[in-house]
């Protein structure tokens, strides 16, 4: 099997800080991060315990593609992508919020709505929907970002009355959102898929605002097939997904669920590998190109040498 990058423990010359989340490890300096995309998988908020090779180079792909297709929405904080596996950018101050935004009622839009509920985030849905239909416009539903455990639905009027984000600062969120939304439906129609929902993240450096982290990912993003959609609604049937929802599943079917309890499945070589396939195939579909594997020999010194060269 190919190697993978579970953690990174590097020392680089000027760094004042490290940040370890659940996926990525956060080099800081003065006026910028490196971001290395491990191969680490969460699902539950529970990282799991075995990596998947090639994850972390896919997403850090697939986000420096869209980062770079929509740079004139928004100014992005990408300055470099060195190595396949890692970001470099602009340290910017994250705003505490992300810009959830749903295009279809589905996930935890459609939880809260089988439970009864019409009103979330301070958004109304509208009566006679099904799971999976199509709102009649998008809709953002905000939450708060949580620095341990999940993050917590939130609406415009919160955030405004907790003075979380400015009134100024809010509208131009909003403005990217629905822009933002609007080019990744449009390059997902591309390539035979809808992008149902996602979440944008921002912050600022200096006194202008940037996209940071990774956009339109399969872990940051939920998308369809485009085809058999309209069919699978007529029929109320499930709609064929592209994204890491496979993952959950499978947890789900072993019993785990990241309650209290509960143990986490066994990860065989079997598993791990098809993990590792699933997410190469989610790459060359919703990007339309063909996936180079990069070398796993001695992975940790590549990065290392990458992010070196970088900063001298």
């Amino acid at each position: 099997m190919s190697q993978a990058i579970k953690e990174t423990y590097f020392n680089f010359p000027g760094q004042v800080g490290f940040y370890k989340g659940k996926v990525r490890d956060v080099y800081i300096f003065e006026k910028e991060l490196v971001v290395v995309a491990s191969d680490r998988i969460s699902a539950f908020d529970v990282v799991l315990p075995r990596a998947i090779p090639f994850k972390g180079q896919v997403l850090n792909q697939i986000a420096a593609k869209f980062l770079k297709a929509t740079s004139d929405i928004v100014p992005n904080w990408v300055t470099a992508v060195p190595d396949p596996n890692v970001t470099i950018g602009k340290r910017c101050e994250p705003f505490k919020v992300e810009m959830v935004i749903r295009g279809y009622l589905s996930g935890h839009a459609a939880r809260e709505y089988k439970a009864g509920k019409r009103l979330i985030c301070g958004v109304t849905m509208p009566e006679g929907m099904i799971e999976n239909d199509r709102f009649p416009n998008p809709i953002i539903t905000p939450t708060t970002k949580a620095s341990e455990g999940h993050d917590e639905d939130i609406s415009k009027e919160q955030i405004l009355a907790q003075g979380i984000v400015s009134s100024e600062d809010y509208s131009i969120l909003e403005r990217y959102t629905r822009a933002l939304f609007e080019r990744g439906q449009q390059m997902a129609a591309e390539m035979g898929l809808i992008l149902v929902d996602t979440k944008y993240e921002f912050g600022k450096f200096g006194k202008e605002i940037y996209l940071i982290d990774e956009i339109h990912t399969p872990d940051s993003s939920r998308y369809f097939y485009a085809d058999g959609y309209e069919e699978n609604q007529k029929n109320e049937m499930p709609q064929k997904q592209l994204s890491k929802e496979f993952v959950r599943q499978w947890l789900i079917s072993n019993g785990f669920q990241g309650k209290e309890g509960q143990e986490i499945p066994e990860m065989t070589d079997e598993i791990v590998e098809s993990i590792s396939d699933r997410y190469i195939e989610l790459f060359e579909k919703i990007t339309g190109e063909k996936f180079h594997k990069a070398t796993t020999e001695q992975i940790e010194k590549r990065i290392e040498n990458s992010i070196l060269s970088h900063l001298s």
